[in-house]
């Protein structure tokens, strides 16, 4: 069984929860926003920091669509340093770390592009729980996070999220080919900015520098891991359009997955910790438009994917003893390994939906023990070839 605490966090968090989800079920007509919004006003914001704090970790604060409020938060890793001629600060955008463009022996990484919890109605990519689990996971990994803010509903319904997403992988794409176009654009076009009217089309001097985009992983958090297995979908659809981007795989944490026929899980523990089943379906009326509300719609349900999963990537799962949600989650995994897929599932005991990444618990030793797991199964596909073991 979860401990005393987690217990008593979870009552606490479930009331404050399903309040609010209540509270936005019943005043829709005030929730109009064509813009979108990306936290709610109670979020506990974490600051971005573009210099290297005491952990070892960069962030920075970009937004990327001048029509909506999608916004994403890079985390680079101090390991990038690594090489290079040392640090260049305040380059009068930014400030903080500024590599140097003209370096061609800049350290590369892989890049992770997350996607935080919440139901789809809460949670934040730059909450204080999401920023010190990407920290965590730019450190463990060796890698640059990339924290993806999308639109939240009831403001913005489906697909908005998903749409959100696959915006953040494209956004990569043209910076790698932006890069591209700097570096091959002899020294006139590497002192100037390619920019458009708006900056969405700034190379982003971090990405450009450090980011290995044919080494890419999406991770989703709960709702999360449903926008990231559908980003990741659209990723093996597209193909070579997407160049240089590789999702070389994906880890889906306890994912937020339900279905109109209940399954052992659903029914044991409907009224589970953290998030219970009748929480979970309100979230779903708030995210699916009225017309499409559908338990088994493909958002909701990924054994109702159209997609051939045999052309997906390793994917790892992780669930929870106590999730509700667990056996669904499997269910998953096991139709990918039905077709070869490398799909893992890691099954944590005594544990809750959100064990490793809800505030409250981000201290506990699971938590930290769950990045350890994901970190070495994710360096088997991000490792530079001969280079697999040396973690």
């Amino acid at each position: 069984m979860p401990s005393v605490s987690v217990k008593f966090y979870s009552i606490i968090y479930k009331f404050i929860l399903k309040r609010q989800l209540q509270t936005l079920a019943e005043n829709p007509t005030k929730l109009t926003n064509q813009f979108g919004v990306v936290s709610r006003s109670d979020d506990s914001v974490a600051p971005a920091n573009p210099s290297f704090s005491a952990d070892g970790v960069a962030t920075k604060d970009i937004h990327i669509d001048p029509l909506t409020s999608l916004t994403l938060r890079i985390f680079v890793p101090d390991s990038v340093l690594a090489g290079s001629q040392g640090l260049k600060h305040g380059d009068g955008v930014y400030g903080g770390y500024s590599p140097d463009l003209g370096d061609n022996n800049m350290r590369k990484l892989p890049v992770v592009l997350q996607f935080h919890g919440g139901g789809f109605v809460t949670g934040s990519s730059v909450s204080v729980a999401n920023d010190l689990f990407c920290r965590r996971i730019a450190k463990a990994c060796d890698a640059i996070v990339v924290a993806v803010g999308y639109r939240l509903a009831p403001e913005s319904k489906y697909p908005a999220a998903f749409e959100d997403g696959l915006e953040a992988l494209n956004w990569l794409a043209k910076q790698a080919n932006l890069a591209e176009c700097r570096v091959s654009g002899g020294v006139e076009l590497r002192r100037r900015q390619i920019v458009d009217g708006f900056g969405s089309l700034v190379i982003e001097p971090w990405i450009a520098a450090h980011a290995d985009l044919s080494r890419c992983v999406l991770l989703g958090v709960s709702s999360g891991s449903n926008i990231a297995n559908y980003v990741t979908q659209k990723a093996v659809e597209a193909g070579n359009l997407l160049d240089p981007i590789r999702v070389v795989a994906q880890v889906l944490m306890y994912p937020f997955v339900i279905g109109s026929t209940p399954t052992k899980s659903e029914i044991k523990l409907a009224n589970s910790y953290l998030y219970d089943r009748s929480m979970a379906i309100l979230a779903w009326k708030l995210f699916l438009p009225n017309d499409q509300f559908n338990l088994d719609h493909p958002a909701a349900n990924p054994l109702m994917t159209k997609i051939p999963l045999r052309k997906m990537p390793p994917t790892l799962t992780i669930v929870a003893e106590h999730d509700f949600m667990r056996d669904r989650a499997i269910a998953y995994s096991q139709e990918l390994r039905k077709v070869n897929v490398d799909a893992p599932v890691y099954d944590y005991k005594d544990a809750i939906h959100e064990f490793a990444t809800f505030e409250m618990f981000l201290k506990t030793p699971k938590a930290q023990a769950c990045v350890e797991d994901i970190a070495i199964w994710v360096k088997k596909y991000i490792s530079l070839r001969g280079l697999e073991f040396s973690y």
